[in-house]
C-alpha cells in the first residue's frame, strides 16, 4: 500500500522569461531575479488582499502606501471607511505609474496595483493564545513546513475556516516575507502566526490547555472525517516530504489518516491542511462565517 504523507513536495513558482540582459556580466538577466529579491522582504506588502487587511489591523504599522491610477479610488474608498484614530495612523496613499510600482515590487510580481511598506507585526506569544481561548477554539500547527508558499497557503486556509492562531517552530519555518504575506492573501493580518522555539513542548502547554492534538500522518490508525473534532482542538501538519517528526507524533493525543484513494494517496500539505480545517470547522458546537 502506498503510505500517506501529508504534505506533499514544495510548491515552486512559475519562471519566467527572461526580462533583459545583465550589463556588466554580458548575460541573460536570470528570470524573476527582481521579484525574487522583494519576496524576501519583511517590510513590503504587495495585492489588494494583503494590503486591504493590513490597512485594517490597528496593531500593524504601515510606513507608505502606494496605488495606481486604477486602484487610487477603492483606496480612497477603504482608508476613509477606516476609524478615525487608524486613518490618522495613516500615510497618505500616493499614486504611482505602472512603472513606478514594478521597480517597488519587482518585474513579475502580482502586486493589483497596491503596495505597502510596513513593520513586521509585533510577536504573538503562546500563552496569550490559550488565555484567549474559548470552549471551541481551533488551532493549526505546522512542524517544520519549510516552503514560504505552502506557510502562506496554511495561513490563508486557518483565516478562512476560523483557527484561533498559526503555531510553527521558529528555526525551521519560513520568515514572514512579502512571498507569503502574498500567498496568504491577508491572513497574516487576520490569524496570528505564534513561533516557538520548542514544538514538543508547545504542544504540551496546548494539551494543558484543553486542548486535544489531533495529528496528520501516514500510520494514523483512524479517518480524519471519522472524528468529532468539536471542543478545543489542535490540528498537527508534517513538514513536506518528511511528514511529522517522531517526538511530535507521539506528543500528539491521536493520529489519523485522510481517507484518500489510489493512485493518488498523498497531498501537499497546504491542501491537507485545508481538508483537515474544514473537517474541524464544521465540527459540532464552531461556527465559522
Amino acid at each position: 500500500m502506498a503510505k500517506r504523507k501529508y504534505g506533499g513536495r514544495p510548491n515552486r513558482a512559475a519562471k519566467s522569461p527572461a526580462s533583459g540582459r545583465d550589463r556588466s556580466a554580458g548575460s541573460p538577466t536570470p528570470p524573476g531575479r527582481d521579484a525574487e529579491r522583494t519576496s524576501h522582504d519583511p517590510t513590503l506588502l504587495f495585492g489588494r488582499h494583503a494590503v486591504m487587511a493590513a490597512l485594517g489591523n490597528p496593531r500593524r504599522t504601515v510606513r507608505a502606501l502606494t496605488g495606481s491610477a486604477e486602484t487610487a479610488a477603492e483606496l480612497a474608498e477603504v482608508v476613509a471607511a477606516l476609524p478615525e484614530t487608524r486613518r490618522q495612523a495613516l500615510p497618505v496613499p500616493r499614486t504611482a505609474t505602472a512603472e513606478e510600482i514594478v521597480a517597488l515590487v519587482g518585474e513579475g510580481a502580482v502586486h493589483q496595483g497596491l503596495v505597502a511598506r510596513v513593520d513586521p507585526l509585533p510577536d504573538t506569544a503562546l500563552e496569550e493564545v490559550l488565555d484567549a481561548a474559548g470552549p471551541q477554539a481551533l488551532l493549526m500547527v505546522l512542524d517544520q513546513v519549510t516552503d514560504p508558499h505552502n506557510l502562506g497557503a496554511v495561513l490563508r486556509s486557518a483565516a478562512a475556516f476560523g483557527a484561533d492562531a498559526v503555531i510553527v517552530q521558529d528555526r525551521h519555518t519560513p520568515q514572514v516575507t512579502a512571498v507569503v504575506a502574498k500567498t496568504a492573501s491577508g491572513a497574516l493580518d487576520v490569524t496570528p502566526l505564534v513561533r516557538v522555539i520548542n514544538l514538543a513542548r508547545a504542544l504540551r502547554s496546548v494539551q494543558e490547555a484543553g486542548f486535544w492534538c489531533v495529528g496528520l500522518a501516514e500510520e494514523g490508525p483512524v479517518a480524519l472525517d471519522t472524528l468529532d473534532l468539536s471542543g478545543r482542538a489542535a490540528l498537527v501538519m508534517g513538514a513536506e516530504g518528511d511528514g511529522l517528526r517522531r517526538l511530535t507524533r507521539e506528543t500528539c493525543d491521536q493520529l489519523v489518516h485522510l481517507p484518500t484513494r489510489a493512485p493518488i494517496r498523498s497531498l501537499n500539505v497546504s491542501a491537507a491542511a485545508a481538508i483537515a480545517l474544514h473537517h474541524a470547522a464544521v465540527a459540532p458546537g464552531r461556527k465559522v462565517g
